[in-house]
């Protein structure tokens, strides 16, 4: 009888709890990378309820061609967002906003009334405008681009990839100057198909990335606009990180739901990091690395090729960062795994890489697709170096993963000098940040204190902030900074004789396959 009564008061409870959880609400964060698409529910602690992910496929046309079919990325992102409603249990109705985050200056140019993509979305790895950019900077257009837009000329940003889709396929510039193509960053492209066409809209950063947004009077700015030879009448309306969006079909997702909060992809991971005080600074480790410092109401101008970006704009009122940006990271080691076939899941590497010596002299350079910042060089390529006898897979991985560390430090020194201060520890974030060994390496080579998160997936989570913030779940920044957690602290142990060994190694390795 007593575990009879026990097992109902368990029954009891249960119900309860499910009862409570089909009244609860969400915040639906659209995270839509570079490889993969993702679909995350949060609650208003910032919690993660469900996720749902599908990879799609990339395309590489030509030796530093990367491109993306808009198509493919629409229907990964409508399949995780149904998914992820199916995996939680819950009704559409509770769901009561939409955040969405993105990989930022890929640049995707549609046809107004049908939606049909032009042509596939031009990736922000993508070189293929190089000699467009050369030709800008002997011009001597580098000085004007940078005090408008705190950019540098260089194939990463929108501009030129915009450029070479109206001038490479055919009938697109007439087209466009007619009004009947429409261009959009990756979100700006969502909300248009999520909205049914009703919205072509972007945020301050996303705009803040494409080198014709004029970051000091927040405008589309018309000398940018004639330099690229780009049609005013292709660009969406900026609005604030946080704002209407417009609301999605209810064919979509079987709701109306607003679109609440938009975001490129690192200034929402530094949103989801709470990064809010002048000062605080993030990295995150997806695909490629991305280094963001927040340095308030005041944009600040690199010594360093650093780029000044838009950190968040809420209430009309932007904050600035600077940013460096290493094109890759974690795509270090997905060639590692497919293209080396070294081994069959991320997960190993740490293993691997706990079996090499500390000292061991191999360096790999992933210049796949050139070197970012601090060195903008489109024409480098990926080498390894120091092959000995003995030099294995473990060895081969540990230099890969090495190699983040290294660029990361060589954006540190750049940050350092550019703002005069060494911040006392660095908050991390994406997928690679998992591997502790990493973690601890980065601490090394930092000699700073390195700073991991509990919830990880910290650019889907600054998107339901800024979703949150809008939609009245948070009313101030401080709130949703009581809501930040370490989940451990990584503390620098090497020597700084051994540091300074590897890091000149490491520069070495870099200069030898730089081409300017």
């Amino acid at each position: 009888m007593d575990d009879n009564k026990a097992k109902q008061n368990t029954q009891n409870r249960k119900n309860l709890q499910q009862s409570e959880r089909d009244m609860s609400s969400f915040i639906l964060a659209i995270d839509q990378g570079t490889t993969s698409s993702r679909a995350i529910l949060f609650d208003r602690q910032g919690q993660i309820e469900a996720v749902a992910q599908q990879e799609f496929p990339q395309h590489f046309p030509q030796d530093g061609w990367i491109e993306h079919d808009p198509e493919n990325i629409w229907e990964t992102v409508l399949a995780t967002c149904r998914e992820v409603l199916e995996k939680a249990n819950i009704s559409p109705e509770q769901i009561d906003g939409i955040g969405i985050t993105n990989q930022r200056e890929t640049t995707v140019v549609w046809d107004r009334v049908t939606g049909k993509p032009l042509y596939n979305a031009i990736v922000w790895q993508d070189r293929r405008t190089s000699e467009l950019c050369q030709t800008l900077r002997d011009e001597g257009h580098t000085e004007a681009v940078q005090a408008k837009t705190g950019l540098l000329i260089d194939p990463y940003f929108s501009a030129t990839k915009l450029a070479w889709i109206l001038d490479n396929v055919a009938g697109a510039r007439e087209r466009a100057q007619r009004g009947e193509l429409l261009f959009g960053t990756i979100d700006t492209f969502l909300i248009w198909r999520l909205t049914n066409g009703k919205q072509h809209v972007t945020d301050a950063t996303n705009a803040s990335r494409t080198a014709i947004f004029n970051i000091h009077n927040q405008t589309w700015d018309d000398e940018l606009l004639a330099l690229f030879n780009v049609p005013a009448n292709m660009l969406p309306e900026v609005k604030d990180s946080s704002d209407d969006f417009g609301t999605t079909d209810a064919d979509w997702l079987g709701a109306s739901i607003p679109i609440a909060g938009v975001a490129g992809d690192q200034q929402a991971a530094l949103v989801g990091q709470a990064c809010f005080q002048p000062g605080m600074g993030k990295s995150t480790y997806g695909t490629g690395c991305f280094m963001i410092v927040n340095t308030g109401d005041t944009p600040s101008v690199s010594r360093n090729r650093l780029l000044t970006t838009i950190g968040y704009r809420i209430n009309g009122k932007p904050t600035y960062a600077m940013e460096g940006s290493i094109f890759v990271a974690g795509a270090t080691v997905q060639w590692l795994r497919d293209g080396l076939n070294l081994f069959a899941d991320a997960s190993e590497t740490e293993a691997l890489a706990k079996e090499t010596r500390s000292g061991h002299s191999v360096y790999l350079v992933p210049a796949f697709t050139g070197l970012g910042a601090p060195h903008w060089d489109p024409k480098a390529r990926g080498a390894i170096f120091g092959l000995t006898r003995d030099t294995g897979i473990a060895e081969i991985v540990a230099a890969g993963l090495q190699a983040v560390c290294y660029q990361t430090r060589d954006l540190q020194h750049c940050m350092n000098d550019d703002m005069e201060a060494t911040p006392g520890n660095l908050r991390v974030d994406g997928g690679m940040v998992k591997n502790s060994w990493v973690m601890q390496f980065l601490a090394d080579m930092l000699d700073v204190q390195v700073d991991r998160p509990t919830i990880l997936e910290t650019t889907a989570l600054g998107a339901a902030y800024l979703a949150g913030l809008r939609l009245g779940w948070y009313d101030t920044l401080e709130e949703i900074e009581q809501l930040w957690r370490c989940e451990k602290s990584f503390t620098p142990k090497m020597p700084e004789s051994t540091r300074e060994e590897l890091y000149q190694g490491w520069l070495d390795a870099v200069n030898r396959v730089r081409c300017n």
